[in-house]
């Protein structure tokens, strides 16, 4: 496969205002994304966007760029991402744009495309946008421009679907709800399905000014919800990311419930009711804890590299329809073809209806072994991972903790950082066997 240049695993990410974040180049990526499509038979697209400041900037860069090679454009404006995947296939568009980079800070945007299954494009079809980028820009004759139109309904019609995954024989009247929404996509939209689903919803993180998006809130900072959850005296807490395609829950003590546990809620509720289709999916990160619980029920389990799209691809390989990242992305095949906050909070909350248990209780299933993790900085270009020293410390902790845990070493896809993971049953034993491989992995250095 050829080695791409803007795109990443997760579109094309960056600062704004910095190559390739910028009006000039989004607006030529819109171009060769249109070229492309058009060349496929693409006629429509749709783009929708988080609350940054920059993405009435881009969303106006990527119109005209889609427009000028010839393609119609729907804008959705402010739309979780699943949100955008689900309407691309119910309008029947060729491709959705996102514009949004997720849980990062307001200071960075991203692009990222769903094709016209709800799915991320094949990886031939990004590397035709990378070589369409590098051809000049030339626009199509006035009669042949693409036309551009506001979708003013699009938050209703996604706010219709989350409720229509929800068994409509049940209510959440009489339950209290915290909801989070990072004052990102899904300020206008979560707390409407809980609400329209009968619960008391108490509302923090709704109020997006551009630059406040995951700033001390939403799924990557969950100190405020789990307060308000107890403050409250509410029966949970569900906490969005800023593009809402992650969910983290609190339950009415305060307690974090991160995405391995919500699985292994969801996989016990489609146990119990006969409906789960194999296995699920987690990834090197995912605690060893769940491995066990699921192992006990007799679920298999299986673990993919680090991050949703490598998630999503062993679901496919395997037939599966369930898997989850511990950062909180959770994908149920069964519901939409992505992961999706809102779907997976209402499959969690399915759980709790059926088994008339509180998610306190639900969790209590399955046990969280201790994982500490110690990150190296390394400078070079030596590998200190295939250095002996470092090789022969990982076969001691392994020998010491066969059975009963697992060693994980890893490079940081981001930052110059040897990852060293070590999770067992004693936490004071974790932490000094990973500092052990810490030291070696430093003198690898």
């Amino acid at each position: 496969m050829s080695e791409r240049k803007y795109f990443g695993t997760d579109g094309i990410r960056g600062l704004v205002g910095q190559y390739p974040i910028t009006p000039e180049f989004v607006m030529k990526l819109g171009y060769a994304a249109g070229k492309v499509m058009a060349a496929q038979g693409t006629k429509k697209v749709l783009i929708g966007k988080d609350t940054r400041i920059s993405g009435y900037m881009l969303e106006s860069a990527l119109e005209a760029g889609f427009s000028a090679a010839g393609v119609d454009i729907g804008l959705l404006g402010p739309m979780p991402t699943p949100g955008i995947a689900y309407l691309t296939k119910t309008f029947r568009a060729e491709a959705g744009i996102v514009i949004s980079a997720s849980h990062n800070p307001f200071y960075d945007n991203g692009i990222k495309f769903f094709s016209q299954d709800g799915q991320k494009l094949p990886d031939e079809v990004e590397l035709a946008i990378e070589a369409e980028l590098d051809k000049a820009m030339v626009c199509v004759e006035s009669s042949h421009l693409g036309k551009a139109n506001r979708i003013d309904d699009a938050a209703g019609r996604y706010i219709e679907f989350c409720k229509s995954n929800f068994p409509s024989h049940y209510s959440l009247s009489g339950m209290k709800i915290v909801v989070d929404c990072a004052n990102g996509a899904t300020y206008h939209i979560a707390p409407n399905v809980f609400r329209e689903l009968g619960a008391e919803v108490v509302v923090i993180g709704a109020t997006p000014n551009g630059i406040n998006i995951n700033d001390g809130c939403g799924a990557t900072s969950m100190d405020a919800i789990s307060a308000a959850v107890v403050e409250h005296k509410a029966d949970l807490g569900i906490a969005l990311d800023g593009d809402g395609d992650r969910l983290m829950m609190v339950d009415h003590t305060g307690y974090v419930v991160d995405g391995d546990e919500s699985v292994f809620v969801i996989a016990c509720n489609d146990l119990k009711s006969g409906s789960i289709q194999g296995g699920v999916v987690g990834t090197l990160m995912s605690n060893m804890g769940l491995e066990l619980a699921l192992a006990e029920m007799g679920v298999p389990f299986a673990r993919s590299n680090v991050g949703d799209r490598h998630v999503m691809e062993m679901l496919k390989e395997n037939g599966w329809q369930l898997g989850a990242e511990n950062s909180g992305h959770v994908i149920n095949l069964k519901h939409t073809s992505t992961g999706d906050g809102i779907i997976a909070a209402l499959n969690v909350l399915t759980a709790i209806c059926n088994s008339k248990k509180s998610l306190y209780e639900l969790r209590q299933g399955m046990t969280k072994l201790p994982q500490v993790l110690v990150n190296v900085r390394f400078v070079g270009d030596n590998d200190p991972l295939t250095a002996d020293g470092v090789m022969s410390a990982v076969h001691t902790v392994n020998e010491k903790l066969t059975g009963r845990g697992r060693v994980l070493l890893r490079k940081s896809g981001t930052e110059p950082l040897i990852r060293v993971m070590v999770e067992g049953p004693d936490h004071d034993e974790v932490t000094q066997l990973a500092n052990e491989i810490a030291d070696a992995v430093k003198k690898a250095c």
